[in-house]
């Protein structure tokens, strides 16, 4: 095992790679809170506003998985599930109708994002590169989280047949090839009840358009890569406050660790 940073100066790693080398790798790229000091002036939006449109504690699920990805700078920062011309942006129209930044966003600091853009998916390529060379499949579980409750802490939450608690992303990936492996995960993440409940569990519903990075990886690795998004509703935590529902936290968690071992016998059966 091996543990991979990007370092930019006193910032802190911009994101952190743990590689084991086994076939499973999950990411959280939407979990980072931390924006780099030049552009600290020129945000719009308080911090608890940002944090709330951020996918915080996605990490909390991470290591189920063989290799594992957090980016730790905010999706606003860079944003790598996006093209990279739009990894930064000043237009709310591309931020939920929220303005991030203020009107003098410099040109230099985009241009500054969008290298960071650039550095992480060259690491990716290397570090997928080095994966397909051991295993002739890969499985990759990019993890997310939605806000339901965007009308106020005491306002209804958002209808539950539009929201599931859990959305599964298949927009791009080869279901010829990986339908087994999609069909064990989803089935697998309705077996463990959350807070006594079974949990709601649908396909392609809250972002039917998919996003960047899912894309890129079948785009470079399309019958060798079977990137899942799993888009969590934000059950596990109080969306307006930040506080952590331990017991949810704890039953989605085991819930996807029954439902990733189902996946993985599928895998197993592709790479023998």
């Amino acid at each position: 095992m091996h543990i991979i940073e990007d370092q930019i100066e006193t910032t802190g790693p911009a994101w952190n790679t743990v590689i084991s080398g086994g076939p499973v790798t999950a990411t959280a790229i939407h979990a980072g809170h931390v924006v780099r000091s030049e552009l600290e002036p020129h945000l719009a939006i308080d911090e608890e506003g940002r944090r709330r449109e951020e996918d915080p504690l996605t990490d909390y699920f991470l290591n189920l998985a063989d290799n594992i990805v957090r980016v730790n700078r905010s999706r606003f920062e860079c944003d790598v599930n996006r093209p990279r011309d739009n990894c930064i942006s000043d237009d709310p129209e591309d931020t939920w109708g929220l303005k991030i930044w203020k009107d003098d966003l410099p040109g230099a600091l985009k241009d500054s994002s969008r290298e960071l853009h650039d550095r992480f998916y060259a690491e990716m390529r290397t570090m997928f590169d080095a994966l397909l060379e051991r295993h002739k499949h890969i499985l990759v579980l990019d993890l997310h989280s939605y806000n339901h409750m965007r009308d106020g802490p005491d306002a209804a939450p958002a209808p539950a047949k539009d929201n599931p608690d859990i959305d599964i992303g298949a927009t791009t990936l080869d279901k010829g090839v990986f339908s087994d492996v999609l069909s064990a995960l989803s089935v697998g993440l309705t077996r463990v009840p959350v807070r006594g409940r079974k949990p709601e569990v649908a396909e392609n519903i809250r972002y039917p358009d998919g996003g960047n990075f899912p894309e890129w990886l079948h785009e470079v690795y399309p019958d060798r890569a079977c990137v899942i998004t799993l888009e969590y509703k934000k059950m596990f935590m109080d969306e307006w406050t930040g506080t952590l529902d331990i017991g949810a936290a704890q039953d989605l968690r085991t819930g996807l660790m029954h439902a990733l071992g189902a996946a993985r016998e599928q895998l197993g059966r592709l790479n023998a």
